[in-house]
């Protein structure tokens, strides 16, 4: 791994970093017509070369188990997985390892894969407004875990059971994420084909 983490964590001409991310977008299989729309709608813009309005997220859904780790954004003014923007030069995974470690002070105990989904979602709560092209990425951590999270970003943190998780209050599309993550409730096909690949540790 430290071969390939050292690339990733090293900066990178705005070209070689555009055709990387258009590499990660593009390595994902749409799990229905809206994903494949924004996946579209992604490339486009990153083939464009464009600044925002939209902005590359990294999102990384932490899990254990029949677990996943949320976290109530004060901002969004919703439980969310926790992610950042990537910076420029960053490679998004390498913005998963830093956003993870910054935001929860937790460091991944395995190599980040491909990212599991891509979405394109205008932002709500407190910095409504601009486009989010979100790279859903995943993280399993033992849930025993000491977790220290930034108080300023989170009013808080919580493990949830899948069925337990607040749907009605997080990001629009993580119940399509849960789906192709292949939990029982939303289908479990999707995860057996996703965990063969190799896209969840």
């Amino acid at each position: 791994m430290g071969d390939k983490a050292g690339a990733l964590r090293r900066k990178l001409s705005p070209a070689t970093i555009r055709a990387q991310i258009r590499d990660e977008v593009a390595s994902i299989q749409p799990f229905d017509e809206m994903e494949e729309s924004h996946q579209a709608d992604a490339l486009a813009w990153v083939d464009s070369g464009a600044t925002p309005p939209k902005h590359l997220v990294s999102y990384f859904a932490v899990i254990d188990g029949d677990n996943i780790l949320l976290v109530d954004h004060r901002s969004a003014q919703l439980w969310l997985p926790p992610g950042g923007h990537v910076e420029p030069g960053e490679h998004p995974r390498e913005t998963v390892r830093r956003e993870l470690f910054e935001e929860l002070k937790v460091v991944a105990a395995h190599e980040i894969a491909e990212p599991l989904m891509v979405t394109c979602t205008t932002t709500v709560g407190l910095a409504a407004g601009h486009v989010d092209a979100s790279l859903w990425y995943v993280v399993t951590v033992d849930r025993k875990q000491s977790i220290q999270f930034d108080e300023q970003e989170f009013a808080g943190v919580r493990w949830f059971g899948y069925s337990d998780v607040p749907l009605q209050r997080s990001d629009p599309h993580l119940r399509r994420f849960l789906a192709k993550l292949g939990v029982s409730q939303f289908g479990q096909q999707a995860g057996r084909v996703l965990m063969s690949q190799g896209k969840i540790p």
